[in-house]
């Protein structure tokens, strides 16, 4: 799967999330969405701050420099987090690319 950090990313419109209790909640909508055997997805708190930026503002490029600039955090450790998250978000096709929705 190819990711391209240019590109802009955004929930898909099968889901629904919530924060519940510090959690960001993924609920799917649609038969195939996420994995059915269990039909909640969980974010850390690492994984909250990636998803809060995945609005459809921001390239990964820049919810990176964003994330790199709020935790401290050199840019290839945040990319190496950013990069994960998203890759299994677009697997479960709980995340597309900002293209595909218009």
């Amino acid at each position: 799967m190819i990711i391209r950090k240019d590109a802009v990313y955004v929930p898909s419109e099968d889901i629904v999330a919530r924060e519940i209790e510090g959690e960001i909640i993924i609920v799917p909508l649609a038969a195939g969405i996420g994995d059915m055997e269990d039909e909640l997805y969980a974010l850390n708190e690492t994984g909250k701050a990636i998803w809060k930026l995945l609005d459809g503002r921001k390239s990964l490029e820049g919810v990176i420099a964003t994330l790199s600039h709020d935790f401290e955090a050199e840019p290839d450790e945040v990319e190496g987090d950013v990069l994960g998250l998203v890759e299994e978000l677009l697997k479960r096709r709980m995340l597309v690319e900002a293209e595909s929705v218009r």
